[in-house]
């Protein structure tokens, strides 16, 4: 198992987380909604595994390719 960085595609605010630490998720779920220029952008895990760390909450302000999540790999 590795660990798998997820990174903000674009800069802008934490509208609505849609996972917690300790769920599984699998490629391509929405982990969280990213309000940007009044579009709703879906930060989605880039693998299937297990949720380790959250490193937002909503309402923060996020940067383009900062770290907003670590998924635990499953394979």
């Amino acid at each position: 198992m590795s660990k798998v960085e997820v990174a903000s595609d674009v800069t802008g605010n934490v509208w609505k987380m849609e996972t917690k630490v300790g769920d599984h998720v699998n490629e391509e779920d929405v982990l969280m909604i990213m309000e940007s220029m009044k579009m709703e952008i879906p930060i989605e895990a880039e693998c299937a595994g297990t949720i380790t760390e959250i490193l937002v909450k909503e309402e923060d302000a996020v940067e383009e390719d900062q770290i907003v999540a670590i998924i635990e790999s499953d394979g």
